[in-house]
Protein backbone atom coordinates (compact mmCIF):
# COMPACT_ATOMS: atom_id res chain seq x y z
CA UNK A 1 0.00 0.00 0.00
CA UNK A 2 3.12 2.44 1.06
CA UNK A 3 4.36 1.93 -2.56
CA UNK A 4 1.00 2.97 -4.16
CA UNK A 5 0.81 6.17 -2.05
CA UNK A 6 4.24 7.22 -2.73
CA UNK A 7 4.57 9.91 -5.53
CA UNK A 8 6.30 9.16 -8.59
CA UNK A 9 10.30 10.81 -8.16
CA UNK A 10 9.55 12.65 -11.20
CA UNK A 11 6.86 14.47 -9.99
CA UNK A 12 8.77 15.71 -6.99
CA UNK A 13 11.73 16.59 -8.82
CA UNK A 14 10.12 18.67 -11.23
CA UNK A 15 9.96 21.35 -8.64
CA UNK A 16 6.25 21.51 -9.00
CA UNK A 17 6.19 23.95 -5.74
CA UNK A 18 6.38 26.73 -8.50
CA UNK A 19 3.09 26.46 -9.64
CA UNK A 20 1.60 25.33 -6.31
CA UNK A 21 -0.90 27.68 -4.17
CA UNK A 22 0.69 27.68 -0.68
CA UNK A 23 -2.30 25.95 1.89
CA UNK A 24 -2.85 28.25 4.81
CA UNK A 25 -3.75 26.42 8.07
CA UNK A 26 -5.92 27.90 10.49
CA UNK A 27 -4.57 27.93 14.29
CA UNK A 28 -5.10 24.96 16.57
CA UNK A 29 -7.33 25.13 19.18
CA UNK A 30 -6.38 26.51 22.35
CA UNK A 31 -7.12 24.09 25.39
CA UNK A 32 -7.82 24.12 29.10
CA UNK A 33 -5.28 22.28 30.02
CA UNK A 34 -1.92 22.53 31.62
CA UNK A 35 0.21 20.99 28.72
CA UNK A 36 -0.54 19.37 25.59
CA UNK A 37 0.76 17.90 22.46
CA UNK A 38 -0.39 16.44 19.22
CA UNK A 39 2.05 14.27 17.35
CA UNK A 40 1.91 12.53 14.11
CA UNK A 41 2.49 8.50 15.57
CA UNK A 42 4.54 7.61 12.07
CA UNK A 43 6.45 10.29 11.33
CA UNK A 44 6.86 11.73 15.26
CA UNK A 45 6.06 15.70 13.54
CA UNK A 46 4.31 17.74 16.31
CA UNK A 47 1.39 19.44 15.04
CA UNK A 48 0.56 21.18 17.87
CA UNK A 49 1.73 21.85 21.24
CA UNK A 50 1.42 23.97 24.68
CA UNK A 51 4.13 23.93 27.47
CA UNK A 52 4.93 20.64 26.04
CA UNK A 53 8.24 20.53 28.13
CA UNK A 54 6.83 21.88 31.22
CA UNK A 55 7.81 19.11 34.74
CA UNK A 56 3.99 17.20 35.40
CA UNK A 57 3.26 14.66 37.20
CA UNK A 58 2.07 12.05 35.78
CA UNK A 59 -0.23 10.43 37.75
CA UNK A 60 -1.43 6.86 36.14
CA UNK A 61 0.02 7.60 33.06
CA UNK A 62 2.97 5.64 34.61
CA UNK A 63 1.25 2.64 33.92
CA UNK A 64 2.02 3.08 30.01
CA UNK A 65 5.76 2.33 30.79
CA UNK A 66 4.78 -0.21 32.98
CA UNK A 67 2.87 -1.86 30.16
CA UNK A 68 5.40 -1.41 28.01
CA UNK A 69 8.35 -2.97 30.37
CA UNK A 70 5.98 -6.18 30.47
CA UNK A 71 5.16 -6.50 26.58
CA UNK A 72 9.08 -6.58 26.28
CA UNK A 73 9.81 -8.76 29.09
CA UNK A 74 7.09 -11.27 27.09
CA UNK A 75 8.40 -10.26 23.23
CA UNK A 76 11.87 -11.51 24.49
CA UNK A 77 10.82 -14.59 25.63
CA UNK A 78 12.02 -14.08 29.66
CA UNK A 79 8.31 -14.14 31.08
CA UNK A 80 5.11 -15.22 29.65
CA UNK A 81 1.96 -14.07 29.70
CA UNK A 82 0.54 -17.64 31.18
CA UNK A 83 2.90 -17.09 33.81
CA UNK A 84 1.42 -17.16 37.27
CA UNK A 85 2.20 -14.38 39.46
CA UNK A 86 2.00 -14.65 43.12
CA UNK A 87 0.10 -11.53 44.94
CA UNK A 88 2.42 -9.70 47.72
CA UNK A 89 0.74 -7.84 51.30
CA UNK A 90 1.67 -5.13 49.22
CA UNK A 91 0.33 -5.59 46.15
CA UNK A 92 -2.74 -6.65 47.82
CA UNK A 93 -2.72 -3.36 50.31
CA UNK A 94 -2.23 -0.59 47.98
CA UNK A 95 -5.00 2.18 47.34
CA UNK A 96 -6.14 3.95 44.99
CA UNK A 97 -7.77 2.01 41.64
CA UNK A 98 -7.63 -1.54 41.92
CA UNK A 99 -7.93 -4.53 39.94
CA UNK A 100 -9.21 -6.21 43.30
CA UNK A 101 -6.59 -9.01 43.43
CA UNK A 102 -6.46 -10.69 46.88
CA UNK A 103 -3.22 -11.23 48.32
CA UNK A 104 -1.54 -14.86 48.37
CA UNK A 105 -3.54 -16.12 45.16
CA UNK A 106 -2.09 -16.63 41.65
CA UNK A 107 -2.66 -14.80 38.63
CA UNK A 108 -1.45 -14.74 35.18
CA UNK A 109 0.52 -11.95 33.74
CA UNK A 110 -2.30 -11.90 30.42
CA UNK A 111 -5.38 -10.64 33.45
CA UNK A 112 -2.43 -8.56 35.71
CA UNK A 113 -1.09 -6.75 32.26
CA UNK A 114 -5.08 -6.37 31.50
CA UNK A 115 -5.89 -4.85 35.17
CA UNK A 116 -3.24 -2.48 34.49
CA UNK A 117 -4.42 -1.32 30.99
CA UNK A 118 -8.34 -1.42 31.19
CA UNK A 119 -8.84 -1.12 34.99
CA UNK A 120 -5.70 0.82 35.81
CA UNK A 121 -5.12 -1.69 38.43
CA UNK A 122 -1.94 0.11 41.39
CA UNK A 123 -2.53 -3.62 43.09
CA UNK A 124 -1.44 -4.97 38.97
CA UNK A 125 1.25 -2.96 38.40
CA UNK A 126 3.09 -3.53 41.83
CA UNK A 127 2.07 -7.17 41.37
CA UNK A 128 3.84 -7.26 37.99
CA UNK A 129 6.78 -5.06 39.18
CA UNK A 130 7.68 -7.59 41.56
CA UNK A 131 6.75 -10.35 39.45
CA UNK A 132 9.83 -8.92 36.71
CA UNK A 133 12.51 -7.10 38.66
CA UNK A 134 11.95 -9.26 42.30
CA UNK A 135 10.71 -5.77 43.98
CA UNK A 136 9.22 -2.67 42.61
CA UNK A 137 12.21 -0.48 43.65
CA UNK A 138 14.37 -2.88 41.14
CA UNK A 139 11.47 -2.35 38.39
CA UNK A 140 11.51 1.53 38.87
CA UNK A 141 15.47 1.45 37.61
CA UNK A 142 14.44 -0.65 34.60
CA UNK A 143 11.75 2.33 34.16
CA UNK A 144 13.87 4.94 34.43
CA UNK A 145 16.71 3.68 32.22
CA UNK A 146 13.96 2.43 29.63
CA UNK A 147 12.91 6.51 29.45
CA UNK A 148 16.49 7.25 29.09
CA UNK A 149 16.82 5.22 25.94
CA UNK A 150 13.50 6.65 24.50
CA UNK A 151 14.27 9.86 24.79
CA UNK A 152 12.29 10.82 27.64
CA UNK A 153 14.50 13.20 29.09
CA UNK A 154 12.57 15.03 31.39
CA UNK A 155 10.96 12.11 32.82
CA UNK A 156 11.63 10.45 36.66
CA UNK A 157 9.81 7.38 37.46
CA UNK A 158 9.09 6.92 41.82
CA UNK A 159 6.91 3.85 41.56
CA UNK A 160 5.35 1.27 38.88
CA UNK A 161 1.80 2.94 39.78
CA UNK A 162 1.72 7.02 39.34
CA UNK A 163 1.22 7.16 43.06
CA UNK A 164 1.93 10.64 44.07
CA UNK A 165 6.20 11.26 45.13
CA UNK A 166 8.28 13.39 45.24
CA UNK A 167 9.93 13.84 41.82
CA UNK A 168 8.24 11.33 39.77
CA UNK A 169 7.55 13.83 36.82
CA UNK A 170 7.23 13.61 33.20
CA UNK A 171 6.14 16.15 30.22
CA UNK A 172 3.59 16.00 27.83
CA UNK A 173 6.28 15.44 25.24
CA UNK A 174 7.74 12.45 26.75
CA UNK A 175 4.28 10.91 27.40
CA UNK A 176 3.76 11.22 23.49
CA UNK A 177 7.25 9.30 22.84
CA UNK A 178 6.33 6.64 25.21
CA UNK A 179 2.90 6.37 23.45
CA UNK A 180 4.79 5.91 20.20
CA UNK A 181 6.84 3.17 21.73
CA UNK A 182 4.02 1.39 23.87
CA UNK A 183 2.58 1.49 19.90
CA UNK A 184 5.10 -0.37 17.46
CA UNK A 185 7.47 -1.58 20.00
CA UNK A 186 5.33 -4.14 20.63
CA UNK A 187 2.13 -4.58 17.88
CA UNK A 188 1.05 -7.67 19.21
CA UNK A 189 0.46 -6.23 22.42
CA UNK A 190 -1.59 -2.94 21.59
CA UNK A 191 -4.80 -3.98 20.84
CA UNK A 192 -5.72 -4.30 24.59
CA UNK A 193 -5.34 -0.51 24.78
CA UNK A 194 -8.64 -0.54 23.05
CA UNK A 195 -10.30 -2.68 25.11
CA UNK A 196 -13.88 -1.21 26.87
CA UNK A 197 -13.79 -4.01 29.81
CA UNK A 198 -12.11 -5.93 31.67
CA UNK A 199 -13.34 -8.02 34.89
CA UNK A 200 -11.86 -10.15 37.26
CA UNK A 201 -12.74 -11.68 40.94
CA UNK A 202 -16.67 -11.01 39.70
CA UNK A 203 -15.94 -6.92 39.48
CA UNK A 204 -16.53 -5.91 36.12
CA UNK A 205 -14.63 -2.39 34.85
CA UNK A 206 -14.85 -0.09 31.85
CA UNK A 207 -11.96 1.64 30.83
CA UNK A 208 -11.94 5.36 31.64
CA UNK A 209 -11.02 6.38 28.28
CA UNK A 210 -14.26 7.81 27.46
CA UNK A 211 -13.25 8.14 23.85
CA UNK A 212 -13.09 4.35 23.23
CA UNK A 213 -16.73 4.73 23.52
CA UNK A 214 -17.70 7.43 21.69
CA UNK A 215 -15.25 7.26 18.28
CA UNK A 216 -14.54 3.87 16.69
CA UNK A 217 -11.11 5.03 15.50
CA UNK A 218 -9.49 5.55 19.03
CA UNK A 219 -8.01 2.71 19.68
CA UNK A 220 -6.01 3.80 23.13
CA UNK A 221 -3.73 4.45 25.38
CA UNK A 222 -4.40 5.46 29.01
CA UNK A 223 -5.59 7.69 31.69
CA UNK A 224 -4.76 9.40 34.71
CA UNK A 225 -5.99 11.29 37.60
CA UNK A 226 -4.35 12.87 41.35
CA UNK A 227 -5.18 15.91 42.86
CA UNK A 228 -1.76 17.43 42.24
CA UNK A 229 -2.00 15.91 37.88
CA UNK A 230 -5.42 16.79 37.58
CA UNK A 231 -7.26 14.99 35.01
CA UNK A 232 -4.53 13.25 32.19
CA UNK A 233 -5.12 11.70 28.55
CA UNK A 234 -3.00 9.84 26.42
CA UNK A 235 -4.88 8.96 23.19
CA UNK A 236 -4.32 7.64 19.89
CA UNK A 237 -6.52 7.06 16.87
CA UNK A 238 -6.52 6.05 13.04
CA UNK A 239 -8.31 7.52 10.23
CA UNK A 240 -7.56 7.38 6.63
CA UNK A 241 -3.94 5.98 7.04
CA UNK A 242 -2.95 8.32 9.16
CA UNK A 243 -2.22 7.71 12.97
CA UNK A 244 -2.23 10.85 15.75
CA UNK A 245 -0.97 10.80 19.37
CA UNK A 246 -2.76 13.30 21.30
CA UNK A 247 -1.17 14.14 25.42
CA UNK A 248 -3.65 16.29 27.41
CA UNK A 249 -2.42 17.21 31.12
CA UNK A 250 -4.20 18.65 33.89
CA UNK A 251 -7.82 19.40 32.65
CA UNK A 252 -10.39 19.49 35.34
CA UNK A 253 -12.64 16.52 35.10
CA UNK A 254 -13.14 13.12 33.08
CA UNK A 255 -15.46 15.22 30.48
CA UNK A 256 -13.34 17.80 30.23
CA UNK A 257 -9.97 15.50 29.55
CA UNK A 258 -11.84 13.57 26.72
CA UNK A 259 -13.11 16.45 24.89
CA UNK A 260 -10.01 18.70 24.82
CA UNK A 261 -8.43 15.49 23.28
CA UNK A 262 -11.06 15.57 20.82
CA UNK A 263 -11.02 19.04 19.43
CA UNK A 264 -6.48 18.13 19.17
CA UNK A 265 -7.59 14.73 17.37
CA UNK A 266 -10.21 16.41 15.17
CA UNK A 267 -7.74 19.67 13.73
CA UNK A 268 -5.33 16.80 12.90
CA UNK A 269 -7.03 14.67 11.05
CA UNK A 270 -8.86 17.87 9.78
CA UNK A 271 -5.84 19.54 8.62
CA UNK A 272 -3.10 17.41 8.28
CA UNK A 273 -2.18 14.10 6.13
CA UNK A 274 0.54 11.96 6.59
CA UNK A 275 2.16 11.59 3.22
CA UNK A 276 4.65 8.61 1.94
CA UNK A 277 7.12 9.95 -0.38
CA UNK A 278 9.70 7.71 -1.17
CA UNK A 279 10.12 3.74 -0.22
CA UNK A 280 13.20 2.69 0.87
CA UNK A 281 14.89 0.89 -1.98
CA UNK A 282 13.29 2.28 -4.54
CA UNK A 283 15.43 3.67 -7.11
CA UNK A 284 15.19 7.02 -7.65
CA UNK A 285 18.03 7.97 -9.98
CA UNK A 286 20.67 6.12 -11.38
CA UNK A 287 24.57 7.43 -11.34
CA UNK A 288 28.15 7.17 -13.02
CA UNK A 289 30.50 4.98 -11.26
CA UNK A 290 34.07 5.14 -12.43
CA UNK A 291 37.16 2.55 -12.04
CA UNK A 292 34.37 -0.15 -11.37
CA UNK A 293 33.04 -3.26 -12.99
CA UNK A 294 29.75 -1.54 -13.55
CA UNK A 295 29.26 2.03 -14.84
CA UNK A 296 26.76 3.12 -13.15
CA UNK A 297 24.50 2.40 -9.97
CA UNK A 298 20.91 3.15 -8.62
CA UNK A 299 20.42 5.26 -5.61
CA UNK A 300 17.90 5.76 -3.26
CA UNK A 301 16.87 6.04 0.43
CA UNK A 302 17.67 3.56 3.38
CA UNK A 303 14.33 4.07 4.80
CA UNK A 304 10.52 4.77 3.87
CA UNK A 305 10.64 8.72 3.89
CA UNK A 306 7.22 9.82 5.24
CA UNK A 307 6.36 13.23 5.74
CA UNK A 308 3.70 15.17 8.04
CA UNK A 309 2.12 17.83 5.54
CA UNK A 310 -1.00 20.66 5.60
CA UNK A 311 -3.68 18.79 3.69
CA UNK A 312 -3.52 19.87 -0.38
CA UNK A 313 -0.04 20.56 -0.25
CA UNK A 314 1.36 17.56 -1.36
CA UNK A 315 1.93 18.96 -5.01
CA UNK A 316 3.60 21.63 -3.55
CA UNK A 317 6.90 19.42 -2.17
CA UNK A 318 9.85 20.11 -4.04
CA UNK A 319 12.44 17.13 -4.06
CA UNK A 320 16.25 17.62 -4.98
CA UNK A 321 18.95 15.44 -4.93
CA UNK A 322 22.36 16.57 -4.06
CA UNK A 323 24.80 13.87 -5.56
CA UNK A 324 28.33 13.81 -4.45
CA UNK A 325 30.54 14.75 -8.07
CA UNK A 326 33.07 12.05 -8.58
CA UNK A 327 31.75 8.13 -6.99
CA UNK A 328 34.55 5.91 -7.46
CA UNK A 329 34.48 2.12 -6.98
CA UNK A 330 34.37 0.46 -4.80
CA UNK A 331 31.02 1.12 -3.35
CA UNK A 332 29.53 -0.54 -0.36
CA UNK A 333 25.26 -1.12 -0.68
CA UNK A 334 24.26 1.35 1.54
CA UNK A 335 27.09 4.06 0.98
CA UNK A 336 26.18 7.36 1.59
CA UNK A 337 26.56 9.15 -1.92
CA UNK A 338 24.86 12.50 -1.50
CA UNK A 339 21.45 13.85 0.23
CA UNK A 340 18.06 14.15 -1.04
CA UNK A 341 16.18 17.65 0.20
CA UNK A 342 12.43 18.13 0.33
CA UNK A 343 11.05 21.60 1.18
CA UNK A 344 7.47 22.94 1.47
CA UNK A 345 6.71 26.86 0.68
CA UNK A 346 10.53 27.38 1.38
CA UNK A 347 10.79 25.35 4.86
CA UNK A 348 13.17 22.13 4.68
CA UNK A 349 10.85 19.52 5.96
CA UNK A 350 13.36 16.64 5.10
CA UNK A 351 17.41 15.79 4.34
CA UNK A 352 18.45 12.42 3.76
CA UNK A 353 21.34 10.48 2.59
CA UNK A 354 21.10 8.90 -0.91
CA UNK A 355 22.70 6.07 -0.57
CA UNK A 356 23.66 2.87 -2.98
CA UNK A 357 21.40 0.39 -3.77
CA UNK A 358 23.82 -2.19 -4.93
CA UNK A 359 27.41 -2.70 -4.42
CA UNK A 360 30.19 -2.03 -7.32
CA UNK A 361 33.15 -3.84 -7.28
CA UNK A 362 36.82 -2.14 -8.19
CA UNK A 363 37.49 -2.65 -11.82
CA UNK A 364 40.88 -4.10 -13.15
CA UNK A 365 43.85 -2.24 -13.38
CA UNK A 366 43.79 -1.25 -16.77
CA UNK A 367 40.39 -0.13 -16.57
CA UNK A 368 40.96 1.70 -13.35
CA UNK A 369 44.12 3.82 -15.04
CA UNK A 370 41.78 4.59 -17.97
CA UNK A 371 39.19 5.96 -15.48
CA UNK A 372 41.78 8.31 -13.63
CA UNK A 373 43.28 9.54 -17.08
CA UNK A 374 39.92 10.58 -17.65
CA UNK A 375 38.67 11.84 -14.63
CA UNK A 376 42.14 14.25 -14.88
CA UNK A 377 41.30 15.28 -18.40
CA UNK A 378 37.36 16.54 -17.25
CA UNK A 379 38.51 17.74 -14.10
CA UNK A 380 41.17 19.81 -16.46
CA UNK A 381 38.86 20.95 -18.56
CA UNK A 382 36.36 21.76 -16.23
CA UNK A 383 38.09 25.07 -15.54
Amino acid sequence: MLKKLLMAGSLLLAAISVQAQQVLIPAPPRLSATAYILMDAVTGQVLVEHNADTPVEPASLTKLMTGYIVSAEVSQGRISESDMVNISVKAWRKGGSKMFVQEGTLVSVQDLLRGVIVQSGNDASIALAEHVAGSEDAFVDIMNQKAALLGMHNTVFKNSTGWPAEGHITTARDQAIMARAVIYDYPEHYAKYREKYFSYNGINQANRNRLLFRDDTVDGLKTGHTQAAGYCLVSSAMRDGMRLISVVMGTTSEAARAAETQKLLSYGFRYYQTQPVYAAGEELRRSRVWAGQSNELALGVAEDLVLTVPRGSQNSLEAKMHIDDTIKAPISKGQELGNLTIDLNGERLADVPLVAMEAVAEAGFFSRLWSNIKLFFIGLFSF
